[in-house]
């Protein structure tokens, strides 16, 4: 009597063991649509935590994040500085006024004197100061207006006023490159609008180890993200976006672009190509899977660094899933997570129950002789 009672607890515990091992630890399937932990995510402004929906890998979710990847970049146009009058000049440039026949309203020795030192330079309240002219207001005027202006004013007190007007510093209107380029720095906008590209050609071109796919724009307190080698690759000049006064452009370091695989499959990192990688390729390219023990139809992508965080499920158990994986495009630090098969969840759950459970079922019945 004593033996079957001792087997009805130890078939209770085998069972709660394969009830409890039915899924992947910490995952809940689709139709439960959240994690089963918190997450730190953005709501309204505020850091906080909450429950992650499980989206399905589906076709039409593929469709809708193509078409959106597709869309115009939300950046606001800078302003028009550049207008077909030409260069706007502005506070702390330094400008070069030459005045011919009258030597003494000239720069003295300016021929000695090194181009970044030579000339006059705007003050922040956008006004210049010239001999006999006074304080003049400069700022947003264009070269020529500028000479007009001082031509005007000099023939108060001179006949038949002749002069130039050049600017020798354009410190204005900066932008910041920062990053993987061979010189980083300040690059100055003069005649012309300066575009993404430009600017990184000024910065001395990319290094070998940069991103040009995730560059970012900081611009008004925001940050927008900026794919170049969609440009280089497709001749689209849509993300050849004009910089404004003060915009950071930020080239990332591609080694930085890595896709953590893990689970029923050895954990290892795996390099993104130009920025760019999908499930299937990850999949591909990951070694040590474990054919016997890992489970097709329990295949997730957590995607955590970003505000929002997301998880993806694929249920690749039908070849054709597989397509859906080679068009699911990941992105930097994203995390594939290949599940366990159900009777390998069991047979763990059982190796680690049964010795123990087993081995007091023996020593009490070699106790009580049966």
């Amino acid at each position: 009597m004593f033996h079957v009672s001792l087997r009805k607890p130890l078939l209770m515990i085998l069972l709660l063991a394969l009830g409890g091992c039915a899924l992947a630890p910490g995952m809940k399937r689709d139709d439960d649509k959240q994690s089963d932990v918190d997450l730190p995510l953005m709501k309204d402004g505020q850091l906080t935590t909450g429950k992650v929906p499980v989206t399905p890998l589906t076709a039409q979710l593929i469709v809708e994040r193509e078409n959106a990847t597709h869309q115009a970049i939300a950046i606001p146009k800078p302003d028009d500085a550049m207008e077909a009058g030409g260069y706007r000049i502005g506070p702390h440039d330094r400008l070069l006024v030459t005045v011919w026949e009258h030597p003494e309203l000239n720069d003295p020795g300016a021929e000695k004197v090194a181009p970044d030192q030579v000339g006059k330079v705007v003050d922040d309240d956008g006004m210049l100061y010239y001999p006999y002219v006074g304080n003049v207001h400069v700022a947003g005027q264009t070269v020529g207006e500028v000479r007009e202006l001082l031509t005007h004013e000099l023939s108060k007190y001179f006949k038949k006023v002749k002069l130039d007007v050049r600017v020798m510093s354009f410190l204005s209107r900066r932008v910041y490159v920062v990053g993987e380029v061979k010189n980083p720095g300040i690059q100055s906008m003069v005649d012309n609008r300066l575009t993404i590209a430009e600017a990184i050609s000024r910065a001395g071109g990319s290094t070998q180890e940069s991103d040009l796919s995730h560059i970012t724009l900081s611009r008004d307190g925001k940050t927008y993200p900026v794919d170049l080698m969609g440009l280089y690759e497709q001749g689209s000049g849509g993300e050849n976006i004009y910089l404004k006064e003060g915009d950071v452009l930020n080239i990332p370091d591609r080694r930085q672009n890595r896709v953590f695989v893990m689970g029923e499959i050895k954990q290892q990192a795996l390099q993104m190509n130009k920025g760019r990688l999908t499930l299937a390729e990850a999949l591909a390219d990951a070694t040590g899977v474990n054919f016997d023990t890992s489970n097709p139809e329990d295949i997730y992508v957590i995607r955590a660094a970003q505000a929002q965080p997301e998880i993806f499920h694929l249920d690749s158990g039908s070849p054709d899933a597989m397509v859906l994986a080679d068009r699911f495009k990941l992105q930097p630090h994203d995390v594939v997570y290949v599940g366990t098969a159900g009777v390998t969840r069991w047979s763990r759950a059982m190796n680690q129950l049964i010795p123990s459970t087993v081995g007091q079922f023996m020593t009490r019945g070699a106790f009580y002789g049966f």
